[in-house]
């Protein structure tokens, strides 16, 4: 049996104890060092819509705590596929981030064929920001006031209702398939590239429903220019508590969200993940950013990198059967 000189293993111990110092040293300085410079927040879609409202509520924050500026980045088009292709194929580095929500991130890979890209390699959850119920819309001189009534009249005209959405895959228009696929409805997806345009053709009466998000819903259901048939989640909206959940209406189960998060180019370090989601959480708690999220029932849980994944494949899941269920394919 080898000995080792007592002076000498005690030479290695206090060599391995100072590459572990050095180690954690060197991951705490990235931690406190970073960000350094301006960090980007990419939004797949115009402003206004319920991702747009996720990621100024938060970099907003990120901007006083980093004393950095955290800019929002509006790239729009093709059902969010633009922006997300530009924050998958960023540096990872930390400084380019991405509000990824449902439809960018778990629907489109399965609906869309060679996007050049996957959102669940190379993007990695940061924190889910929140998780927000979904509105139907109709025009407010729409002959119909609830789920059931919509249902009825479109049934006796199929083909003839349609519904708009701001793309193919978006949660808007799953919740509108999985309406028509439990109801037994045919009706027309209508597509837009943005939320101005779809509520004025709303208003107008040229269109008959669409599933917006609440940030968005509010301001035209409080002004009388829309109304509200009812509301995704299982319980309802405290601000709008006399309308109905569609489960109500005699869908039983029927719950679809519109969650957001940051996500970060897959290689970020995760010193870096680990300070977003740590900071991110700390504005979420703030009171009134939680009161402002709240009082449209938007649900703001604390949660780590890994739960946040953990809740992204499940999504994944759901909505991949939905697909398959509906036969969806996408419309150009």
């Amino acid at each position: 049996m080898n000995h080792v000189p007592k002076r000498h293993l005690l030479t290695r111990l206090w060599a391995t104890a100072l590459l572990a110092t050095l180690g954690l040293s060197s991951a705490q300085a990235a931690d406190n060092d970073y960000p350094n410079k301006p960090v980007t927040v990419i939004v797949a879609y115009a402003p206004g819509g319920q991702g747009d409202v996720f990621a100024r509520l938060v970099s907003d924050k990120l901007s006083t705590i980093y004393k950095q500026a955290v800019v929002v980045d509006n790239k729009p088009g093709v059902s969010g596929t633009v922006g997300t292709r530009i924050a998958a194929k960023s540096k990872n580095d930390g400084y380019t981030l991405f509000l990824g929500q449902t439809g960018e991130i778990t629907v489109n890979r399965v609906l869309m064929k060679d996007l050049g890209y996957d959102p669940m390699k190379e993007l990695v959850p940061v924190v889910l920001i929140g998780n927000a119920p979904l509105v139907m819309l109709a025009p407010a001189d729409a002959p119909y006031n609830t789920v059931a009534e919509f249902i009825q009249m479109a049934r006796a005209k199929p083909g003839e209702f349609s519904y708009g959405s701001v793309g193919a895959g978006t949660p808007g228009h799953l919740s509108a398939v999985a309406l028509a696929l439990g109801a037994k409805l045919n009706m027309v997806h209508v597509p837009y590239k943005g939320v101005g345009p779809l509520m004025s053709d709303l208003m107008a009466g040229r269109l008959q429903a669409f599933f917006s998000s609440a940030s968005a819903a509010m301001p035209q259901i409080k002004g009388g220019k829309l109304k509200a048939l009812g509301v995704t989640t299982t319980r309802r909206m405290n601000s709008l508590p006399n309308v109905p959940t569609v489960a109500e209406a005699g869908l039983p189960g029927f719950s679809y969200t519109l969650w957001g998060g940051l996500f970060a180019p897959a290689g970020t370090p995760a010193e870096v993940i680990e300070r977003l989601n740590r900071d991110v959480n700390s504005v979420l708690a703030m009171p009134e950013i939680r009161s402002r999220l709240e009082s449209d029932n938007v649900a703001v849980p604390k949660n780590t990198p890994a739960e946040f994944a953990d809740y992204v494949r499940s999504e994944a899941v759901k909505f991949e059967k939905l697909i398959k269920d509906a036969d969806l394919k996408l419309e150009q």
